[in-house]
């Protein structure tokens, strides 16, 4: 009889030792979820975004909607790792634009933008993979071209072209 108490008491143990297992994950989903906002108008990055609204960036068929004055966009690299974006083509109204670029590939990528098809670069995101970064950039109306400025990745067809009305 004594070793039923005993089972039971290990039992309870280990039930409150998953349940407490499960709390933490929980306090890093919150720590997650608060990120720090662009330091910079012309090149910046953010913390990693939840995982839900980083899903939800990469797989929205809206490509553009404003947030306090500034047209936000979001694309993200193909997440299989070949190298194309989500998107060939966006769409943002003059002055501040911000981008949410995700990468879930197994590969290094960036999100550039330069003026025209030749012109100088007007911001872009660093090289990283596995994530979210936010770029935030002033844009005049006209053609720009975004792509990924890894050696061989735009000559690949990871490219795209944005116009701003």
């Amino acid at each position: 009889m004594t070793r039923f108490p005993i089972a039971l008491l290990s039992a309870g143990a280990l039930a409150l030792g998953v349940a407490a297992c499960g709390g933490s994950s929980s306090a890093s989903s919150s720590q997650a979820a608060s990120s720090s906002p662009p330091a910079s108008t012309a090149s910046s990055s953010s913390s990693a975004q939840p995982a839900a609204s980083t899903a939800a960036a990469s797989s929205a068929p809206s490509s553009s909607s404003t947030q306090a004055g500034a047209t936000v966009l979001t694309i993200a690299a193909n997440p299989s790792g070949m190298l194309m974006f989500t998107k060939s083509s966006l769409t943002a109204k003059a002055g501040t634009v911000m981008i949410t670029f995700t990468n879930n590939s197994p590969q290094g990528h960036n999100f550039t933008i330069q003026k025209g098809t030749g012109g100088p670069v007007v911001g872009a995101t660093p090289t990283f993979s596995g994530g979210t970064k936010t770029l935030m950039v002033k844009l005049a109306a006209g053609k720009y071209t975004f792509f990924c400025s890894v050696p061989g990745h735009r000559q690949a067809g990871m490219q795209g072209t944005l116009t701003v009305t």
